[in-house]
């Protein structure tokens, strides 16, 4: 089906807001979502917003992605971000316990924040390609999704140089998750059934290795 031609206004606008501890690889997943590039260097302590005009149930739309700090003294501007959301990417390193272990943190932030018992949040395992690193199974992910059931069941794993996800894959996800929670359909329905495009966690093993560009503003 051929894809219509891009509305210049009176877009809705989305914003999916990366949180997870700092050097997990937030800016480098954010990035690749939108320049499909490895960026190796960057600095941890800068919030970036990226804007992008995408396809979200057939109609198009303004996706904005806010890249956040990770650092503890960056969390006070981590909540203000957090207060306009309307979706959460949740980030670790399976390479690092820590941040596995602060997802709760960051859950259980977000709903204090946003004063709800529930809300669309995605779950995402990252640099599964360092496997002489990996500390996190894929299985104590998948855990990690369930136990939050049903706000974060979607559990996806990628490498650092090539995400094994696509973006229209997670935002189909995300959107069916708000989508659900809005209409009460969410505790019953999810709990039998996967997201629409969502592969039960499966890690497709494209890795490849890094590219030597580095960060650049987006178009």
């Amino acid at each position: 089906m051929a894809t219509s031609a891009v509305p210049s206004d009176n877009l809705p606008t989305y914003k999916l807001v990366v949180v997870g501890d700092g050097g997990v690889g937030k800016s480098a997943l954010t990035i690749q979502f939108f320049q499909k590039i490895f960026v190796p260097d960057y600095d941890p302590t800068i919030e970036d917003s990226y804007l992008k005009h995408t396809e979200i149930d057939n109609q198009w739309a303004i996706l904005d992605v806010l890249d956040t700090a990770g650092q503890e003294e960056f969390s006070a501007m981590r909540e203000q971000y957090m207060r306009t959301g309307d979706g959460f990417l949740i980030v670790y390193s399976v390479t690092d316990k820590a941040s596995f272990e602060h997802v709760d943190r960051f859950h259980q932030l977000i709903l204090r924040v946003k004063d709800r018992e529930s809300f669309p949040m995605i779950l995402v395992a990252n640099k599964v390609d360092l496997m002489h690193l990996r500390k996190i199974t894929r299985e104590q992910g998948k855990e990690m999704a369930t136990k939050h059931n049903p706000v974060m069941i979607p559990h996806y794993q990628t490498c650092r140089h090539k995400p094994s996800i696509n973006t229209a894959e997670l935002l189909d996800s995300w959107m069916q998750t708000k989508q659900e929670l809005s209409s009460g359909s969410l505790l019953g329905a999810r709990r039998h059934r996967p997201a629409r495009g969502h592969q039960d966690s499966v890690h497709r093993n494209q890795c490849q290795g890094p590219t030597s560009q580095r960060r650049q503003s987006l178009p």
